[in-house]
């Protein structure tokens, strides 16, 4: 793996900025955790939950507020030191779109946590914050062709169809995801990490530092807030968290050259996941948002795993699938995503039909 002659000399400029963001988010937490309790916005046991105690919710909104001052202070220090070129690619409003749009996901998760809105209001939340991405010219263009050498060029409506379902999807499966305590905060760590990386190399546009600024900011903010939410977890990322750190991986996977057959590999467990539950609740007449303890996470426990050692094998899984991406390029990446989409449905089917399967007519909202 080859990167660009510069990167060697932003590495301390990543660490700086990695450093700052958790710092954040690891003094913010609490004081969150405190106000969640006090507004009563907990998550509480349940048939479906697996925390045996209320747990507060909304820790979201460290991860967000330590990413955009992270982020802005690295901006700021950028124009007086100019530590990495900004790429003709990234524009003004990408940017504003980029920290709007997740200040605006947060928000609303925020609303959700603390009045528990139904799935038709958190789709159409989905759908504005996908709107917004678009108003402010983030859309996916162009993704590397499976078929074949070169990309795919998308325009016009078809762009913008492309962008919507990238990023509500991504969103979606950040929340299926969100079952077990630090599972879709560490995924999201794994994800903006590689993600960074990518960006040094030269199958990246020749390589984008200024990308991986972004990506180390998000990454901080997810370490630092990580210490409260590993397991046991004592404040989950709640609606806040899913709606930020979807909105923001869809964005930054979009920024500059549209790596999104990147994060397709990087994200194969969520994205996986998420497509296989809607598949088999579709299957069986039921809402594609009906809750029930089907996702991979679930059926690992099934089998006798324990919380955290279900955690560290989904983490090992996406390690794999980030040192995958890092290693192919263009359409090579696509052929492995589908080659895990349909390995990862066949662990699934044999997941669900091994005599472990719970009785899902028992779940319900």
């Amino acid at each position: 793996m080859n990167f660009i002659p510069s990167a060697a000399g932003v590495v301390p400029v990543l660490l700086v900025v990695l450093a700052a963001a958790a710092a954040i988010s690891f003094f913010l937490t609490p004081p969150i955790r405190r106000a969640a309790i006090r507004l009563d916005a907990v998550d509480r046991p349940g048939i479906r939950r697996v925390n045996t105690s209320p747990v507060p919710r909304g820790g979201g909104v460290a991860v967000t507020v330590a990413f955009v001052v992270a982020t802005l202070a690295a901006l700021a220090a950028n124009a007086v030191f100019r530590f990495v070129p900004v790429p003709s690619t990234v524009q003004p409003g990408d940017l504003i779109g980029l920290l709007f749009g997740g200040v605006l996901a947060a928000a609303f998760g925020v609303i959700d946590d603390y009045f528990d809105l139904r799935a038709r209001w958190q789709f159409l939340g989905q759908i504005v914050l996908a709107l917004v991405a678009i108003v402010f010219g983030i859309t996916v263009d162009f993704i590397a062709n499976p078929f074949g050498g070169g990309i795919l060029h998308f325009e016009g409506l078809v762009a913008v169809g492309f962008t919507v379902l990238w990023v509500a999807g991504m969103i979606n499966a950040i929340n299926f995801i969100d079952g077990l305590d630090g599972l879709s905060s560490g995924i999201g760590l794994i994800a903006a990490i590689t993600l960074g990386v990518i960006s040094l190399t030269p199958q990246v546009a020749g390589g984008q530092p200024f990308i991986t600024v972004l990506c180390f900011a998000l990454a901080g903010s997810l370490l630092g807030f990580l210490r409260w939410n590993f397991h046991p977890a004592s404040i989950f990322t709640g609606t806040s968290g899913v709606m930020f750190l979807g909105y923001t991986l869809a964005v930054l996977s979009i920024l500059g050259t549209a790596k999104v057959a990147i994060a397709m590999l990087i994200l194969g467990v969520p994205i996986i996941d998420a497509f296989w539950i809607i598949v088999r609740r579709l299957a069986a007449g039921r809402s594609p948002f009906s809750p029930d303890r089907g996702h991979l996470h679930h059926r690992l426990l099934d089998i006798g795993l324990s919380h955290r050692q279900t955690v560290l094998l989904i983490y090992g899984i996406c390690i794999g699938l980030g040192l995958l991406a890092m290693l192919l390029s263009g359409s090579t990446q696509v052929y492995a995503f589908i080659g895990v989409f349909f390995a990862s449905g066949f662990v699934l089917y044999i997941l669900a039909h091994g005599g472990f399967e719970a009785d899902e007519s028992n779940f319900g909202d």
